[in-house]
Parts: structure tokens; sequence; C-alpha cells
């Protein structure tokens, strides 16, 4: 069992910067790969970004690529997520989620993650 707790969020101008927190439960943490998720309102839920299990691999969508980093400490039990130059179409809930393993396939999609938080608003004015 993992749980999953975000933090982080809230309120910014376009431009600006968040980082947000995933913290771990659990001691499974280590051996799986980890994803940020996010749902604006009437949307579906999509990708952000994601990491193996060793922090090795990292990889984006693309319309956050060279705004957002992910990156995690497994000594720690936490998942980060730097956010630069955010824009106004960045507002969401954001989601981070522990996949099943530490495997690097499908990671975009929601299907491999058995775990989710319960999110973290993220507001980007103009």
């Amino acid at each position: 069992q993992v749980q999953l707790v975000e933090s982080g969020g809230g309120s910014v101008q376009a431009g600006g910067s968040l980082r947000l927190s995933c913290a771990a439960s659990g001691r499974t943490f280590s051996s799986r790969a980890m994803g940020w998720f996010r749902q604006a309102p009437g949307k579906e839920r999509e990708y952000v970004a994601a990491i193996t299990w060793s922090g090795g691999s990292a990889y984006y969508a693309d319309f956050v690529k060279g705004r957002f980093t992910i990156s995690r400490d497994n000594d720690k039990n936490t998942v980060y997520l730097q956010m630069n130059k955010l824009k106004p179409e960045d507002t969401a809930v954001y989601y981070c989620a522990a996949a099943r393993d530490g495997s690097s396939w499908y990671l975009h999609t929601t299907e491999v993650y058995d775990y989710w938080g319960q999110g973290t608003q993220v507001t980007v004015s103009s």
C-alpha cells in the first residue's frame, strides 16, 4: 500500500514558478516509477511527466518540455515537479501517482498507476 500526499500548489502570475512535492508512505516507493498528471475543470486528466524508479530517466508531455522538471529523492520518499514559466493554461489540479512497478513503459497512461494522491490546486493568472 502506498499513500501519496501532494503539496506546494498555489496561485502565481504567468511567468512565475512553483515546486510541487509528493510525499509517499510505504516501503515500495523506491521500486516504483512515479508520474504527475493534471486535470483542469471540464477536461480529462492528462499526463504531465514521469520518472523511473531510479530517477535515471524522465519523460515529459510536449506542452511542458523545457519548463517543468520532475525529480525524486528515494531517501525521502518524495517526488517533485519544478514548474517554471507558468502559463494560465497550466491551471489545474495536479496529481502524483505511483506506478505498479519501476518500468518506463506506458508511463503516459493512467492505467499503469496503482496509487493516486488527492491533488493540489495550481492557479496561474495572466
